[in-house]
């Protein structure tokens, strides 16, 4: 037997063995799973928008004007003006000054990250925050704290311990999609403050869910332009495929610079 056929074992055995599962036609509240129908209720979709007749519409219409593929990176030749059109929308939907859009929140999540901390740097990171967040403070290669989760006693002893002259920064979702419940975003926001750190939120699950118009958890608790950035995804509630960063202008134009996960994938189609 091989390593990999021994290792695949031995993940059968330990009850994580995956395998992926054929749904035929668009997603809806109910699909055909591998021939059978069925009542999906796992999916992200929230507001059925990945089927909608007027979104359909509209990325059909926008293939057959734009065409299907970017080409290239986003500082290459890949921005388009539609691209530019959804950055404008997006920062005034969540009222910040400026956005940037990825091709995913994974890559998302790990362009920000790195590029906001790095080597003698501090992260203070909610213990169950999504494996994206986790992935993207691997990369840094900054320090990571892990504070238990909501706890905000417990991230502030960990900030009066921790990172005391070097860069901090917090990040955390704002709505955590295995429990549903939210960040303590208000706290969170005055204990960056008081230990002059940088926020990041990470918006996937709340966008469509929660504050007024579905802003967000953000809006919701009265921050709109007061965390440093703020991520969402196109690909949960808003029934499509990608992501953004909104912050300041300023901000924007260090993530074009220093973003890995931006500078080398190709632009969202």
């Amino acid at each position: 037997m091989s390593e990999i056929a021994e290792r695949l074992s031995e993940l059968e055995q330990l009850g994580l063995g995956r395998r992926l599962r054929m749904i035929s036609g668009p997603q809806g509240p109910t699909v055909l799973l591998e021939g059978k129908p069925v009542l999906l209720l796992c999916s992200n979709n929230y507001l059925g928008l990945a089927d909608h007749p007027r979104v359909r519409e509209a990325a059909a219409e926008a293939a057959m004007r734009w065409g299907v593929g970017a080409g290239a990176s986003r500082l290459v030749s890949g921005t388009m003006t539609i691209h530019r059109r959804l950055e404008e929308r997006l920062a005034e939907f969540k009222g910040s000054e400026s956005s940037l859009l990825f091709g995913s929140g994974y890559l998302a999540n790990l362009g920000v990250i790195s590029a906001l901390a790095g080597p003698g740097d501090t992260i203070f990171s909610d213990e169950l925050n999504h494996a994206s967040i986790i992935d993207g403070c691997r990369l840094s290669r900054a320090d990571v704290v892990v504070y238990r989760h909501r706890d905000m006693e417990h991230l502030q002893w960990s900030m009066h311990r921790h990172g005391s002259g070097e860069g901090r920064l917090i990040v955390t979702d704002s709505v955590f999609s295995m429990d549903g419940d939210v960040a303590p975003l208000q706290q969170i926001a005055d204990l960056a403050d008081r230990y002059d750190a940088r926020v990041v939120v990470d918006e996937a699950h709340a966008v469509g869910n929660l504050g007024r118009g579905g802003r967000g958890a953000v809006a919701e608790a009265g921050l709109e332009g007061e965390i440093d950035v703020v991520i969402g995804t196109l690909g949960k509630a808003l029934g499509s495929y990608g992501a953004y960063a909104c912050a300041s202008r300023e901000m924007i134009r260090y993530l074009i610079n220093s973003a890995r996960s931006l500078i080398y994938s190709t632009a969202p189609s």
